[in-house]
Protein backbone atom coordinates (compact mmCIF):
# COMPACT_ATOMS: atom_id res chain seq x y z
CA UNK A 1 0.00 0.00 0.00
CA UNK A 2 1.48 3.33 -1.09
CA UNK A 3 0.63 5.63 1.82
CA UNK A 4 1.90 8.76 0.09
CA UNK A 5 -0.02 8.55 -3.15
CA UNK A 6 -3.62 9.17 -2.08
CA UNK A 7 -5.45 12.42 -2.66
CA UNK A 8 -8.26 11.50 -0.30
CA UNK A 9 -8.81 8.96 2.47
CA UNK A 10 -12.42 8.10 3.32
CA UNK A 11 -13.10 6.26 6.56
CA UNK A 12 -16.40 4.40 6.28
CA UNK A 13 -17.93 2.69 3.26
CA UNK A 14 -21.59 3.47 3.87
CA UNK A 15 -23.73 5.52 1.52
CA UNK A 16 -21.91 8.73 2.39
CA UNK A 17 -18.51 7.14 1.92
CA UNK A 18 -19.42 5.48 -1.38
CA UNK A 19 -20.95 8.70 -2.72
CA UNK A 20 -17.84 10.62 -1.69
CA UNK A 21 -15.64 8.10 -3.49
CA UNK A 22 -17.74 8.30 -6.68
CA UNK A 23 -17.60 12.08 -6.71
CA UNK A 24 -13.91 12.34 -5.86
CA UNK A 25 -12.89 9.71 -8.41
CA UNK A 26 -15.01 11.34 -11.12
CA UNK A 27 -12.98 14.49 -10.41
CA UNK A 28 -9.71 12.65 -10.90
CA UNK A 29 -8.67 11.99 -7.30
CA UNK A 30 -6.96 8.81 -6.10
CA UNK A 31 -9.01 7.55 -3.19
CA UNK A 32 -8.53 5.08 -0.34
CA UNK A 33 -11.82 3.90 1.18
CA UNK A 34 -12.12 1.79 4.33
CA UNK A 35 -15.08 -0.29 5.44
CA UNK A 36 -15.20 -2.10 8.77
CA UNK A 37 -17.52 -4.88 7.56
CA UNK A 38 -17.35 -7.13 4.50
CA UNK A 39 -19.91 -5.00 2.63
CA UNK A 40 -19.93 -1.43 1.43
CA UNK A 41 -23.28 0.38 1.53
CA UNK A 42 -23.88 1.00 5.23
CA UNK A 43 -27.47 1.42 6.25
CA UNK A 44 -28.85 -0.04 2.99
CA UNK A 45 -26.65 -3.17 2.95
CA UNK A 46 -24.72 -4.22 6.05
CA UNK A 47 -27.39 -2.67 8.32
CA UNK A 48 -30.40 -3.77 6.29
CA UNK A 49 -32.47 -0.59 6.08
CA UNK A 50 -34.16 -0.02 2.68
CA UNK A 51 -34.09 3.57 1.40
CA UNK A 52 -36.30 5.89 3.43
CA UNK A 53 -37.08 8.76 1.10
CA UNK A 54 -39.28 11.82 0.65
CA UNK A 55 -42.45 11.80 -1.43
CA UNK A 56 -41.03 13.70 -4.43
CA UNK A 57 -38.04 11.42 -4.97
CA UNK A 58 -39.19 10.09 -8.33
CA UNK A 59 -39.28 13.65 -9.73
CA UNK A 60 -36.61 15.64 -7.90
CA UNK A 61 -34.88 16.07 -4.58
CA UNK A 62 -31.58 14.18 -4.93
CA UNK A 63 -28.29 14.23 -6.78
CA UNK A 64 -27.94 12.78 -10.27
CA UNK A 65 -25.72 9.96 -8.96
CA UNK A 66 -28.30 8.99 -6.35
CA UNK A 67 -30.97 8.79 -9.08
CA UNK A 68 -28.57 6.68 -11.13
CA UNK A 69 -28.11 4.36 -8.15
CA UNK A 70 -31.90 3.99 -7.78
CA UNK A 71 -32.31 3.29 -11.49
CA UNK A 72 -29.65 0.60 -11.35
CA UNK A 73 -31.40 -1.09 -8.42
CA UNK A 74 -34.58 -1.36 -10.47
CA UNK A 75 -32.69 -2.47 -13.56
CA UNK A 76 -31.07 -5.29 -11.58
CA UNK A 77 -34.49 -6.78 -10.84
CA UNK A 78 -35.91 -6.14 -14.30
CA UNK A 79 -32.87 -7.66 -16.02
CA UNK A 80 -32.50 -10.71 -13.78
CA UNK A 81 -35.99 -11.75 -12.69
CA UNK A 82 -39.22 -12.41 -14.53
CA UNK A 83 -41.26 -9.42 -13.49
CA UNK A 84 -44.99 -9.73 -14.18
CA UNK A 85 -45.72 -6.01 -14.27
CA UNK A 86 -43.12 -3.37 -13.63
CA UNK A 87 -45.21 -0.19 -13.68
CA UNK A 88 -43.80 3.33 -13.95
CA UNK A 89 -41.92 3.22 -10.64
CA UNK A 90 -41.23 -0.43 -9.98
CA UNK A 91 -41.03 -1.23 -6.26
CA UNK A 92 -39.20 -4.61 -5.95
CA UNK A 93 -40.63 -5.42 -2.54
CA UNK A 94 -43.87 -3.47 -2.81
CA UNK A 95 -42.99 -2.16 0.64
CA UNK A 96 -44.64 0.78 2.38
CA UNK A 97 -41.58 2.70 3.54
CA UNK A 98 -40.25 3.46 0.07
CA UNK A 99 -40.99 3.12 -3.63
CA UNK A 100 -37.78 1.13 -3.96
CA UNK A 101 -37.79 -1.44 -1.12
CA UNK A 102 -35.26 -4.09 -2.11
CA UNK A 103 -32.83 -6.77 -0.99
CA UNK A 104 -29.59 -5.42 0.60
CA UNK A 105 -27.55 -7.61 -1.74
CA UNK A 106 -28.86 -5.69 -4.72
CA UNK A 107 -27.50 -2.38 -3.45
CA UNK A 108 -24.21 -4.13 -2.68
CA UNK A 109 -24.08 -5.31 -6.30
CA UNK A 110 -25.03 -1.87 -7.67
CA UNK A 111 -22.52 0.09 -5.59
CA UNK A 112 -19.71 -2.28 -6.50
CA UNK A 113 -20.67 -1.91 -10.14
CA UNK A 114 -20.74 1.89 -9.91
CA UNK A 115 -17.30 1.95 -8.26
CA UNK A 116 -15.81 -0.77 -10.46
CA UNK A 117 -14.33 1.49 -13.19
CA UNK A 118 -12.21 3.28 -10.58
CA UNK A 119 -11.21 0.03 -8.87
CA UNK A 120 -10.10 -1.53 -12.13
CA UNK A 121 -7.86 1.42 -12.96
CA UNK A 122 -6.37 1.50 -9.45
CA UNK A 123 -7.75 4.97 -8.87
CA UNK A 124 -9.82 3.64 -5.96
CA UNK A 125 -8.76 1.13 -3.33
CA UNK A 126 -11.49 -0.33 -1.11
CA UNK A 127 -10.15 -1.87 2.09
CA UNK A 128 -12.88 -4.12 3.52
CA UNK A 129 -12.82 -5.40 7.11
CA UNK A 130 -10.70 -2.35 7.89
CA UNK A 131 -11.06 0.46 10.40
CA UNK A 132 -9.01 3.42 11.60
CA UNK A 133 -7.30 2.76 14.92
CA UNK A 134 -5.27 5.94 15.38
CA UNK A 135 -4.85 9.35 13.80
CA UNK A 136 -1.82 11.62 13.71
CA UNK A 137 -2.82 15.26 13.93
CA UNK A 138 -0.67 18.38 14.02
CA UNK A 139 -2.57 21.45 15.14
CA UNK A 140 -5.60 21.64 12.80
CA UNK A 141 -4.27 19.25 10.16
CA UNK A 142 -4.50 15.46 10.02
CA UNK A 143 -1.31 13.94 8.64
CA UNK A 144 -2.19 10.26 8.46
CA UNK A 145 -4.31 7.44 9.79
CA UNK A 146 -3.32 4.00 10.94
CA UNK A 147 -5.85 1.46 9.74
CA UNK A 148 -6.22 -2.14 10.88
CA UNK A 149 -7.60 -5.15 9.09
CA UNK A 150 -9.95 -6.58 11.72
CA UNK A 151 -9.55 -10.10 10.34
CA UNK A 152 -5.74 -10.28 10.20
CA UNK A 153 -4.70 -7.59 12.66
CA UNK A 154 -2.42 -6.01 10.05
CA UNK A 155 -1.92 -2.27 10.58
CA UNK A 156 -1.07 0.10 7.70
CA UNK A 157 -0.55 3.83 7.45
CA UNK A 158 -2.47 5.98 4.94
CA UNK A 159 -1.77 9.64 4.28
CA UNK A 160 -3.51 12.21 2.09
CA UNK A 161 -4.14 15.96 1.85
CA UNK A 162 -7.80 15.37 2.77
CA UNK A 163 -9.80 12.96 4.93
CA UNK A 164 -13.52 12.29 5.22
CA UNK A 165 -15.10 10.74 8.29
CA UNK A 166 -18.00 8.76 6.82
CA UNK A 167 -18.14 6.19 9.63
CA UNK A 168 -21.53 5.34 11.08
CA UNK A 169 -20.78 6.85 14.48
CA UNK A 170 -18.17 9.52 13.73
CA UNK A 171 -15.36 7.22 14.87
CA UNK A 172 -12.55 9.45 13.54
CA UNK A 173 -13.55 12.37 15.75
CA UNK A 174 -12.27 10.99 19.08
CA UNK A 175 -9.22 9.42 17.40
CA UNK A 176 -8.24 12.80 15.96
CA UNK A 177 -9.26 14.72 19.09
CA UNK A 178 -11.82 16.68 17.07
CA UNK A 179 -14.46 18.41 19.17
CA UNK A 180 -17.84 16.72 18.94
CA UNK A 181 -21.25 16.49 20.57
CA UNK A 182 -23.29 13.49 21.68
CA UNK A 183 -26.82 13.28 22.99
CA UNK A 184 -29.26 16.11 23.41
CA UNK A 185 -28.50 19.81 23.75
CA UNK A 186 -30.30 22.17 26.13
CA UNK A 187 -32.77 24.87 25.10
CA UNK A 188 -30.33 27.45 26.41
CA UNK A 189 -27.74 26.25 23.86
CA UNK A 190 -29.89 26.00 20.74
CA UNK A 191 -33.16 27.82 21.40
CA UNK A 192 -35.02 24.82 19.98
CA UNK A 193 -38.61 24.36 21.07
CA UNK A 194 -38.18 20.59 21.47
CA UNK A 195 -34.74 20.59 23.07
CA UNK A 196 -34.34 19.45 26.68
CA UNK A 197 -34.29 21.93 29.53
CA UNK A 198 -30.98 20.42 30.61
CA UNK A 199 -28.48 18.90 28.17
CA UNK A 200 -28.04 15.13 28.39
CA UNK A 201 -25.05 13.48 26.69
CA UNK A 202 -26.69 10.05 27.10
CA UNK A 203 -29.94 10.98 25.36
CA UNK A 204 -29.06 9.09 22.17
CA UNK A 205 -31.54 7.32 19.91
CA UNK A 206 -32.04 3.57 19.92
CA UNK A 207 -30.09 1.35 17.57
CA UNK A 208 -31.49 -1.72 15.82
CA UNK A 209 -30.23 -5.09 14.66
CA UNK A 210 -32.17 -5.93 11.52
CA UNK A 211 -32.93 -9.46 10.31
CA UNK A 212 -34.60 -10.81 7.20
CA UNK A 213 -37.40 -13.37 7.19
CA UNK A 214 -39.53 -15.17 4.63
CA UNK A 215 -43.05 -16.39 5.28
CA UNK A 216 -43.61 -20.02 4.32
CA UNK A 217 -47.24 -20.88 5.03
CA UNK A 218 -47.72 -24.34 6.54
CA UNK A 219 -44.05 -24.89 7.38
CA UNK A 220 -42.21 -24.81 10.70
CA UNK A 221 -38.99 -22.80 10.86
CA UNK A 222 -38.99 -21.99 14.58
CA UNK A 223 -35.51 -21.02 15.77
CA UNK A 224 -34.03 -22.26 19.08
CA UNK A 225 -35.15 -20.16 22.03
CA UNK A 226 -32.74 -17.17 22.31
CA UNK A 227 -30.70 -17.02 25.51
CA UNK A 228 -32.27 -13.71 26.63
CA UNK A 229 -35.80 -14.58 25.56
CA UNK A 230 -37.27 -14.68 29.07
CA UNK A 231 -35.87 -11.21 29.79
CA UNK A 232 -37.23 -9.65 26.62
CA UNK A 233 -40.54 -11.50 26.85
CA UNK A 234 -41.27 -9.83 30.20
CA UNK A 235 -39.66 -6.46 29.45
CA UNK A 236 -42.18 -3.60 29.75
CA UNK A 237 -40.58 -0.15 29.35
CA UNK A 238 -42.21 2.72 31.23
CA UNK A 239 -42.65 4.61 27.95
CA UNK A 240 -44.40 1.64 26.30
CA UNK A 241 -48.15 0.90 26.43
CA UNK A 242 -47.54 -2.85 26.68
CA UNK A 243 -44.66 -5.30 26.81
CA UNK A 244 -42.03 -4.61 24.16
CA UNK A 245 -42.68 -8.04 22.60
CA UNK A 246 -46.28 -7.36 21.66
CA UNK A 247 -48.28 -5.94 18.80
CA UNK A 248 -48.61 -2.59 20.54
CA UNK A 249 -46.33 0.44 20.59
CA UNK A 250 -46.67 4.19 21.14
CA UNK A 251 -47.89 6.19 18.17
CA UNK A 252 -44.77 8.21 17.20
CA UNK A 253 -46.67 11.51 17.18
CA UNK A 254 -49.49 11.19 19.73
CA UNK A 255 -47.78 8.58 21.99
CA UNK A 256 -51.16 6.85 22.27
CA UNK A 257 -51.36 3.06 22.24
CA UNK A 258 -51.15 1.91 18.63
CA UNK A 259 -52.04 -1.57 17.45
CA UNK A 260 -49.96 -3.37 14.86
CA UNK A 261 -50.70 -6.51 12.93
CA UNK A 262 -48.23 -8.86 11.31
CA UNK A 263 -50.18 -9.26 8.07
CA UNK A 264 -53.33 -7.58 6.79
CA UNK A 265 -55.47 -9.96 8.80
CA UNK A 266 -57.38 -7.22 10.59
CA UNK A 267 -57.19 -3.48 11.18
CA UNK A 268 -53.86 -2.14 12.38
CA UNK A 269 -50.53 -1.15 10.90
CA UNK A 270 -49.19 -4.12 8.83
CA UNK A 271 -45.61 -4.67 10.01
CA UNK A 272 -44.88 -7.25 7.33
CA UNK A 273 -45.43 -4.82 4.47
CA UNK A 274 -43.53 -1.94 6.01
CA UNK A 275 -40.03 -2.97 4.88
CA UNK A 276 -40.95 -5.87 2.59
CA UNK A 277 -38.12 -6.45 0.09
CA UNK A 278 -39.59 -9.28 -1.99
CA UNK A 279 -43.26 -9.48 -2.99
CA UNK A 280 -43.83 -12.86 -4.65
CA UNK A 281 -46.92 -11.58 -6.49
CA UNK A 282 -44.65 -9.39 -8.66
CA UNK A 283 -42.55 -12.22 -10.07
CA UNK A 284 -42.75 -15.47 -12.01
CA UNK A 285 -40.41 -17.85 -10.23
CA UNK A 286 -39.69 -21.49 -10.98
CA UNK A 287 -39.30 -22.38 -7.31
CA UNK A 288 -41.79 -21.74 -4.55
CA UNK A 289 -40.96 -18.42 -2.93
CA UNK A 290 -42.58 -16.47 -0.10
CA UNK A 291 -42.63 -12.79 0.67
CA UNK A 292 -39.53 -11.48 2.46
CA UNK A 293 -39.39 -8.57 4.87
CA UNK A 294 -36.76 -6.88 7.02
CA UNK A 295 -37.45 -6.53 10.74
CA UNK A 296 -36.81 -2.92 11.70
CA UNK A 297 -39.84 -2.15 13.81
CA UNK A 298 -40.63 -0.34 17.08
CA UNK A 299 -40.48 -3.69 18.89
CA UNK A 300 -36.78 -4.30 18.16
CA UNK A 301 -35.39 -0.83 18.83
CA UNK A 302 -32.73 -1.29 21.52
CA UNK A 303 -32.55 1.61 23.99
CA UNK A 304 -30.90 0.15 27.10
CA UNK A 305 -27.42 1.49 26.37
CA UNK A 306 -25.21 3.23 23.85
CA UNK A 307 -22.46 1.52 21.83
CA UNK A 308 -19.90 4.30 21.37
CA UNK A 309 -17.84 6.26 23.89
CA UNK A 310 -18.18 3.33 26.30
CA UNK A 311 -15.86 0.51 27.35
CA UNK A 312 -15.49 -2.48 25.03
CA UNK A 313 -17.22 -4.62 27.65
CA UNK A 314 -20.18 -2.24 27.77
CA UNK A 315 -20.32 -2.03 23.98
CA UNK A 316 -20.38 -5.82 23.57
CA UNK A 317 -23.03 -6.11 26.26
CA UNK A 318 -25.38 -3.77 24.40
CA UNK A 319 -24.59 -5.15 20.94
CA UNK A 320 -25.44 -8.62 22.22
CA UNK A 321 -28.57 -7.24 23.87
CA UNK A 322 -29.68 -5.71 20.58
CA UNK A 323 -29.09 -8.99 18.75
CA UNK A 324 -30.96 -10.94 21.38
CA UNK A 325 -33.89 -8.52 21.22
CA UNK A 326 -34.34 -9.04 17.47
CA UNK A 327 -34.00 -12.82 17.73
CA UNK A 328 -36.39 -12.86 20.68
CA UNK A 329 -38.95 -10.87 18.73
CA UNK A 330 -38.70 -13.39 15.89
CA UNK A 331 -39.09 -16.31 18.32
CA UNK A 332 -42.09 -14.61 19.96
CA UNK A 333 -43.70 -14.10 16.57
CA UNK A 334 -43.08 -17.76 15.71
CA UNK A 335 -44.41 -19.16 18.97
CA UNK A 336 -46.57 -16.75 20.95
CA UNK A 337 -47.87 -13.87 18.84
CA UNK A 338 -51.69 -13.77 18.97
CA UNK A 339 -53.41 -14.63 15.68
CA UNK A 340 -56.86 -13.46 14.53
CA UNK A 341 -57.97 -17.11 14.37
CA UNK A 342 -57.34 -17.50 18.11
CA UNK A 343 -54.18 -19.54 17.68
CA UNK A 344 -50.69 -18.42 18.68
CA UNK A 345 -47.54 -17.99 16.64
CA UNK A 346 -46.45 -18.04 13.03
CA UNK A 347 -43.97 -20.94 12.78
CA UNK A 348 -43.78 -20.40 9.02
CA UNK A 349 -41.57 -17.34 9.57
CA UNK A 350 -38.17 -18.40 8.26
CA UNK A 351 -34.98 -16.61 9.28
CA UNK A 352 -33.15 -15.94 6.01
CA UNK A 353 -29.48 -16.15 7.01
CA UNK A 354 -28.40 -15.87 3.38
CA UNK A 355 -29.60 -12.27 3.07
CA UNK A 356 -26.77 -10.93 5.24
CA UNK A 357 -24.50 -13.96 4.95
CA UNK A 358 -24.16 -14.22 8.74
CA UNK A 359 -24.28 -17.23 11.08
CA UNK A 360 -26.99 -15.74 13.29
CA UNK A 361 -29.02 -14.29 10.41
CA UNK A 362 -28.71 -10.75 11.72
CA UNK A 363 -27.38 -7.79 9.76
CA UNK A 364 -23.60 -7.45 9.65
CA UNK A 365 -23.79 -4.26 11.70
CA UNK A 366 -26.23 -2.44 13.95
CA UNK A 367 -28.26 0.36 12.41
CA UNK A 368 -27.06 3.46 14.25
CA UNK A 369 -29.45 6.37 13.95
CA UNK A 370 -27.50 8.98 15.87
CA UNK A 371 -23.78 9.51 15.51
CA UNK A 372 -21.25 11.67 17.28
CA UNK A 373 -21.67 15.11 15.69
CA UNK A 374 -18.93 17.61 14.88
CA UNK A 375 -18.82 21.06 16.41
CA UNK A 376 -19.25 22.65 13.03
CA UNK A 377 -18.76 25.98 11.37
CA UNK A 378 -22.56 26.01 11.22
CA UNK A 379 -24.95 23.91 13.28
CA UNK A 380 -28.42 23.20 11.89
CA UNK A 381 -31.13 23.87 14.47
CA UNK A 382 -34.84 23.16 14.63
CA UNK A 383 -35.64 26.77 13.73
CA UNK A 384 -33.97 26.24 10.34
CA UNK A 385 -36.44 23.57 9.27
CA UNK A 386 -39.56 24.16 11.35
CA UNK A 387 -42.74 25.46 9.65
CA UNK A 388 -43.21 27.63 12.74
CA UNK A 389 -40.11 29.69 11.89
CA UNK A 390 -40.10 29.72 8.08
CA UNK A 391 -42.49 31.18 5.56
CA UNK A 392 -43.12 29.28 2.37
CA UNK A 393 -42.55 25.63 1.57
CA UNK A 394 -38.90 25.12 2.51
CA UNK A 395 -36.62 25.67 5.44
CA UNK A 396 -33.74 28.13 5.64
CA UNK A 397 -32.08 28.66 2.26
CA UNK A 398 -28.43 28.82 3.25
CA UNK A 399 -26.09 30.88 1.10
CA UNK A 400 -23.56 28.02 1.24
CA UNK A 401 -26.02 25.23 0.38
CA UNK A 402 -24.63 22.09 -1.26
CA UNK A 403 -27.79 20.03 -1.59
CA UNK A 404 -31.39 19.48 -0.54
CA UNK A 405 -33.41 16.88 1.32
CA UNK A 406 -36.65 16.26 3.12
CA UNK A 407 -37.84 14.21 6.06
CA UNK A 408 -39.78 14.89 9.24
CA UNK A 409 -37.93 15.24 12.53
CA UNK A 410 -38.18 11.58 13.54
CA UNK A 411 -36.40 10.64 16.77
CA UNK A 412 -36.77 7.11 18.12
CA UNK A 413 -36.85 6.35 21.87
CA UNK A 414 -33.59 7.21 23.56
CA UNK A 415 -31.14 5.55 25.91
CA UNK A 416 -32.41 7.75 28.78
CA UNK A 417 -36.01 6.55 28.43
CA UNK A 418 -37.37 9.46 26.42
CA UNK A 419 -40.16 8.52 24.03
CA UNK A 420 -40.52 9.32 20.32
CA UNK A 421 -40.12 12.88 19.08
CA UNK A 422 -41.90 13.14 15.74
CA UNK A 423 -42.60 16.68 14.53
CA UNK A 424 -42.95 18.37 11.13
CA UNK A 425 -39.95 19.64 9.20
CA UNK A 426 -40.04 21.54 5.93
CA UNK A 427 -38.06 20.33 2.92
CA UNK A 428 -34.60 21.61 3.70
CA UNK A 429 -31.20 22.59 2.31
CA UNK A 430 -27.79 21.25 3.32
CA UNK A 431 -25.33 23.95 4.42
CA UNK A 432 -21.65 23.50 3.62
CA UNK A 433 -20.78 24.87 7.05
CA UNK A 434 -22.37 21.83 8.70
CA UNK A 435 -19.80 19.58 6.98
CA UNK A 436 -16.79 21.51 8.30
CA UNK A 437 -15.38 20.92 11.82
CA UNK A 438 -14.38 24.11 13.60
CA UNK A 439 -11.05 22.71 14.73
CA UNK A 440 -9.83 20.83 11.65
CA UNK A 441 -8.75 22.10 8.23
CA UNK A 442 -8.56 18.92 6.16
CA UNK A 443 -11.24 16.68 7.67
CA UNK A 444 -14.81 16.68 6.35
CA UNK A 445 -17.93 15.13 7.89
CA UNK A 446 -19.50 12.80 5.34
CA UNK A 447 -22.28 10.91 7.11
CA UNK A 448 -24.63 11.42 10.09
CA UNK A 449 -21.79 13.16 11.96
CA UNK A 450 -22.41 16.61 10.44
CA UNK A 451 -23.28 19.71 12.45
CA UNK A 452 -26.86 18.95 13.43
CA UNK A 453 -28.38 18.99 16.87
CA UNK A 454 -30.00 15.98 18.50
CA UNK A 455 -33.30 17.33 17.16
CA UNK A 456 -32.29 18.05 13.55
CA UNK A 457 -30.37 14.79 13.30
CA UNK A 458 -33.87 13.33 13.06
CA UNK A 459 -34.40 14.74 9.56
CA UNK A 460 -30.81 14.79 8.19
CA UNK A 461 -29.97 11.12 8.85
CA UNK A 462 -31.82 9.39 6.00
CA UNK A 463 -30.43 7.75 2.86
CA UNK A 464 -30.62 10.41 0.11
CA UNK A 465 -29.41 13.13 2.47
CA UNK A 466 -26.47 11.05 3.66
CA UNK A 467 -25.59 10.34 0.02
CA UNK A 468 -25.77 14.06 -0.85
CA UNK A 469 -23.57 14.94 2.13
CA UNK A 470 -20.92 12.40 1.19
CA UNK A 471 -20.98 13.28 -2.49
CA UNK A 472 -20.57 16.98 -1.67
CA UNK A 473 -17.56 16.14 0.52
CA UNK A 474 -15.88 14.24 -2.31
CA UNK A 475 -16.51 17.13 -4.70
CA UNK A 476 -15.22 19.65 -2.15
CA UNK A 477 -11.96 17.77 -1.62
CA UNK A 478 -11.41 17.75 -5.38
CA UNK A 479 -12.26 21.46 -5.68
CA UNK A 480 -9.90 22.37 -2.85
CA UNK A 481 -6.99 20.42 -4.34
CA UNK A 482 -7.59 21.88 -7.79
CA UNK A 483 -7.79 25.46 -6.51
CA UNK A 484 -5.25 25.11 -3.69
CA UNK A 485 -7.73 26.40 -1.17
CA UNK A 486 -8.96 25.10 2.18
CA UNK A 487 -12.62 24.11 2.70
CA UNK A 488 -13.34 26.92 5.15
CA UNK A 489 -11.93 29.44 2.68
CA UNK A 490 -14.33 28.14 0.01
CA UNK A 491 -17.20 28.92 2.32
CA UNK A 492 -15.84 32.32 3.32
CA UNK A 493 -14.93 33.49 -0.21
CA UNK A 494 -18.14 34.34 -2.10
CA UNK A 495 -16.51 33.99 -5.50
CA UNK A 496 -15.02 30.57 -4.73
CA UNK A 497 -18.26 29.44 -3.09
CA UNK A 498 -20.19 30.41 -6.23
CA UNK A 499 -17.65 28.57 -8.41
CA UNK A 500 -17.95 25.45 -6.26
CA UNK A 501 -21.75 25.56 -6.30
CA UNK A 502 -21.76 25.98 -10.08
CA UNK A 503 -19.55 22.90 -10.40
CA UNK A 504 -21.98 20.98 -8.18
CA UNK A 505 -24.93 22.00 -10.35
CA UNK A 506 -23.12 20.93 -13.51
CA UNK A 507 -22.42 17.58 -11.84
CA UNK A 508 -26.08 16.92 -11.09
CA UNK A 509 -26.54 18.37 -7.61
CA UNK A 510 -29.82 20.13 -6.81
CA UNK A 511 -29.07 23.11 -4.59
CA UNK A 512 -32.57 24.54 -4.62
CA UNK A 513 -35.98 22.95 -4.68
CA UNK A 514 -37.13 23.24 -8.32
CA UNK A 515 -39.91 25.52 -9.53
CA UNK A 516 -42.16 22.51 -10.07
CA UNK A 517 -42.06 21.96 -6.33
CA UNK A 518 -43.38 25.45 -5.55
CA UNK A 519 -45.99 25.27 -8.31
CA UNK A 520 -47.75 22.33 -6.69
CA UNK A 521 -50.95 23.04 -4.82
CA UNK A 522 -50.88 23.33 -1.05
CA UNK A 523 -53.03 20.19 -0.94
CA UNK A 524 -50.08 18.21 -2.29
CA UNK A 525 -48.06 18.84 0.81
Amino acid sequence: MDSNNWDLVIAGGGLGGCAAALSACANGLRVFLTEETEWIGGQVTSQGVPPDEHEWMEEFGSTKRYRNYRNKVRETYLNNLKVKKAGEHFNPGNGLVSSICHDPRVTLHVLNEMLLPYVLTNQLTIALNTKAVSVERKESTIDYMNVENVKTGTVSQVAAPYFIDATEAGDILPLANIEYVTGAEAKSETGEAHALDIADLEDIQAFTYVLGMEYCEGENHTIPEPEMYNFWKEFHPEIWPDKLLSLYAPHPITKEKREYTLFREKSGFPLWEYRRIFAKELYDTELKAGDITLMNWPQNDYFLGNIYDVTNEEKEKHLNGGKQLSLSLLYWLQTEAPRPDGEKGYPGLKLRKDIFDTEDGLAKAAYIRESRRIKAEYTIVEQDVSPDFNEGKTGKKYEDRVGIGSYSIDLHPSMTGRNYVDIPALPFHIPLGALLPKDADNLLAGCKNIGTTHITNGCYRLHPTEWNIGEACGALAAFCLKNRIRPKAVRENKQKLAEFQNELRKDGFELEWPEAFYEKDEADF
